[in-house]
């Protein structure tokens, strides 16, 4: 008997679809009942993590704890957040329901664990570096953090803000190869698309080789959870 998956979405909106997507591309399936059961709630009323983690702003954590309330009444017996940096409020969710909560982050550092890998780039909103999200999460499997400088952090945030969430700047016009080759001088030998608009980005960059979708493994280990077969043997 499978398990019924609630989303605690909007984070954004596009990212939630994109999880979505590849929970159903993941799952091996042959008709539609043999696809996972899934519950979305696409709550765009969450206030931006980032700018309440860094800059005061308004408390996402009401909002979440209620789309976790809300999924778990309507029969959802497993929940995950796709969105890295809503993690760093992760244990105020799980307070709220009886249910589990699957930890992007975590799942992900121990992907890379069993890959053999011992330094990681990531590529984050600020919220997410700021926090220590990802980089608790890969201490905790003995993998080493690093992050692109300031100006090129700004390049990513630009990405993520401008490029993804508001379509507002070319995707093209930001020099990611850049960013990615000194992140490789500085040793990194997998680039972690933390922050769940990356994948989309690039996707549409055609940026893939060299990078570890957290949505992606999210998914993986979702449909997995869920009592699903995997089409794959890893998320890679």
């Amino acid at each position: 008997m499978k398990k019924t998956l609630g989303i605690i979405g909007g984070m954004g909106p596009a990212a939630t679809c994109d999880l979505m997507e590849k929970v159903i591309a993941l799952t091996r399936a042959a008709c539609d009942q043999e696809h996972i059961h899934i519950i979305t709630d696409c709550n765009t009323a969450i206030p931006d993590r980032t700018a309440a983690i860094l800059h005061g702003g308004p408390d996402p954590v009401p909002e979440l704890r209620k789309s976790a309330v809300r999924l778990e009444a309507a029969g959802a017996e497993l929940l995950c957040m796709p969105c890295n940096t809503a993690h760093h409020f992760y244990d105020q969710v799980t307070a709220a329901v009886g249910i589990p909560v699957l930890h992007m982050p975590g799942e992900t550092a121990r992907v890379l664990r069993q890959a053999g890998i011992r330094t990681a780039g990531v590529l984050a909103t600020d919220g997410t570096v700021q926090s220590g999200v990802y980089e608790k999460a890969l201490s905790r499997e003995g993998i080493k953090a690093v992050y692109p400088d300031e100006a090129d952090q700004a390049q990513i945030m630009r990405l993520i803000y401008r490029g993804v969430k508001a379509r507002a700047v070319p995707l093209a016009d930001i020099p990611v190869p850049d960013i990615l080759t000194r992140l490789r001088d500085r040793g990194a030998e997998v680039f972690l698309l933390a922050c769940t608009e990356l994948p989309i980005a690039f996707a549409e960059l055609k940026l893939s080789e060299g990078c570890l979708d957290p949505t992606r493994v999210l998914a993986f280990a979702v449909v997995r959870a869920c009592g699903g077969e995997t089409t794959a043997d890893s998320p890679w």
